[in-house]
């Protein structure tokens, strides 16, 4: 245990001294170029000996440690370029957002390593083949005894934010990203972690794929068992509903009733955010780090079961969540809660998604459009009969149920990864990254 401006005598000494202030002070100031010199030493001495990682394959426990290397010794960095003047074609273009567009030419040809100039700047990307970058997003070439997969790897434990150079936008700069330190093994090492981490990301990307498609299945699926837009038949049916008659047209108004509860004191309930995947607790939403309202007396109460939406859309596009958390939550009083008076809660999420164009024309404004309780309540929408609605609930929730789980699969293999390289790389805090 320490203590703050004592003196502390060996283990033989009973008694204990009280060093007066000036005195501990000038000690400690005298302290401090000392302490600088032998950090200074470690760090000298890291770069002679090198760094070692805490997990190793078995045949390069006895090759040493890594390097410790700027980037720019390491590889060269090259600026994204316009494409606006360039016919359509087969390359592809990508900016620090993603895929652009195709185009008939290419900037570079082979395996790269991109980052982003502006903007995104902390979801470096793989690229191989020809390809072309805007100047939003750098590419990496000419590698020096360093593999481009590696270096992928290397890039994505980099902590990128800590080196923005922007106060606004996040930016990088060519230079700065050269000055990066990392620690580096020899090629052979290099080439086995490499393979290790692309086995995990074919994994990760095949758990991707097999999410996308049953969520494509699920659209599908609800384009058939919903009636289109000025009809009142569905074009799929279950067997004992196939004689059932057409869906009636209803006003929403008479299914909804709203709930008007406030919060009367801060924190009262849980803070929840209702968003397009979904309504789930802020804390999560944000993680930890970040609450859009401190103040949140008089927000709206949602009890579970209860329904709402953000009123606000940039795209006319609503999205309508139950209240499925197990507990009584607050949410902003730009969302509205309600309850469906009769039928089934999820048949009504679902049906509300599938006729968000229709919902979208009901909202007012022009950058931002808003839809009110009272404009929700004037839209008549097809209606089957209870029995029925539950039969498609039941369908749509097993097939959530299995997204879900698929989706927490994909999860485990990225913590996976994520304490794998933790465990493969030096830590960062060794190296300065």
């Amino acid at each position: 245990m320490r203590f703050r401006g004592w003196q502390h005598m060996s283990k033989s000494t009973k008694t204990v001294i009280p060093a007066k202030a000036g005195q501990a002070k000038h000690r400690t100031e005298a302290s401090l170029p000392a302490l600088k010199g032998r950090a200074s030493q470690r760090r000298v001495i890291q770069k002679t000996n090198g760094l070692v990682p805490r997990l190793r394959f078995p045949e390069f426990r006895d090759a040493g440690g890594w390097a410790i290397k700027p980037l720019g010794k390491i590889l060269s960095i090259g600026n994204g370029k316009d494409h606006k003047h360039l016919p359509d074609g087969d390359v592809p273009v990508y900016g620090s957002g993603g895929y652009m567009r195709s185009v008939n030419d290419y900037l570079y040809d082979g395996e790269s390593v991109c980052i982003g100039r502006k903007g995104t700047i902390d979801k470096p990307v793989f690229l191989s083949g020809r390809f072309w970058t805007v100047d939003t997003l750098f590419y990496t070439h000419s590698f020096r005894n360093a593999l481009p997969r590696f270096v992928f790897a290397l890039f994505q434990s980099i902590e990128w934010l800590k080196h923005n150079e922007a106060g606004g936008v996040p930016s990088l700069s060519k230079a700065n990203i050269a000055k990066i330190e990392v620690a580096i093994p020899e090629v052979k090492e290099q080439q086995k972690i490499a393979d290790c981490l692309s086995s995990l990301d074919a994994l990760i990307a095949a758990q991707v794929d097999k999410i996308d498609a049953l969520k494509t299945h699920k659209k599908g699926l609800m384009q058939q068992l919903f009636p289109r837009e000025d009809e009142t038949v569905p074009r799929l049916r279950f067997p004992e509903f196939r004689d059932a008659g057409e869906w009636k047209e209803k006003k929403l108004g008479r299914l909804i009733e709203e709930y008007r509860e406030k919060s009367t004191k801060q924190d009262e309930f849980e803070v929840l955010t209702s968003a397009r995947e979904g309504l789930v607790r802020q804390r999560d939403y944000y993680d930890n780090s970040r609450i859009t309202e401190r103040n949140n007396v008089g927000f709206n109460v949602i009890p579970p079961c209860y329904m709402t939406y953000r009123s606000r859309s940039d795209d006319r596009r609503f999205f309508f969540n139950e209240n499925n958390l197990g507990i009584t939550g607050i949410i902003s009083t730009y969302y509205p809660v309600f309850r469906m008076l009769d039928g089934s809660n999820k048949f009504f999420v679902e049906l509300l998604s599938q006729y968000s164009r229709k919902i979208g024309k009901h909202s007012v404004g022009t950058s931002q459009t808003v839809l009110s309780m009272n404009e929700l309540r004037k839209i008549e929408l097809p209606i089957p009969k209870k029995e029925e609605q539950q039969e498609i609930a039941d369908c749509l929730s097993s097939l959530d149920a299995l997204i879900a789980a698929y989706t927490e699969k994909l999860d485990a293999l990225k913590a996976h990864k994520t304490g794998l390289m933790q465990q493969l790389f030096p830590r960062p805090e060794a190296v300065g990254v």
